[in-house]
């Protein structure tokens, strides 16, 4: 059986983009009260200026992280485990009620397209008190695929 050969792909913005947005499997690493990391899978989007978006509530550990330190990580994952992926790097906000209304619509039409009932999506959004973290993308890897290096392919 040949084995598969990892791969590291180097990609400009535009194309790291095309990457992201059928993607929604992302594993987020912020920084906890004593230095190390806090890592979360979330589902994400990717929102029309670029910049990465996840759901969450203002409580969660996440949150808490960013607003004290706004350095985060993001693991990109394909749907497939063994698939491609790219850890991207950048600035989290969290934006709260009211105001993280309006993009989480936008979070949800990333994902999963139009929903039936928007005044109904708005009133949950409302009900559940949910933030949105919004991330800037400053930097990114390689998209990579795992295997084993060419030498022993």
């Amino acid at each position: 059986m040949p084995r598969t050969i990892a791969t590291n792909t180097e990609v400009g913005r535009a194309e790291l983009l095309e990457f992201l947005r059928p993607r929604h499997h992302a594993i987020l690493m912020t920084t906890r009260r004593d230095g190390r990391p806090q890592a979360s899978p979330n589902t994400c989007g990717v929102d029309a200026e670029g910049r990465i978006v996840i759901s969450t509530y203002p409580e969660r550990a996440k949150a808490m992280n960013i607003r004290r330190d706004s350095r985060v990580s993001v693991c990109v994952l394909s749907d497939d485990f063994g698939g491609p992926w790219v850890q991207v790097d950048g600035t989290a906000e969290v934006i709260d009620l009211p105001d993280s209304v309006e993009p989480l619509v936008e979070y949800f039409r990333s994902i999963s397209g139009e929903h039936p009932d928007w005044d109904e999506y708005r009133q949950a959004m409302r009900d559940q008190g949910k933030s949105l973290i919004r991330i800037t993308v400053e930097r990114w890897g390689p998209i990579a695929t795992g295997g084993f290096p060419a030498r022993l392919a």
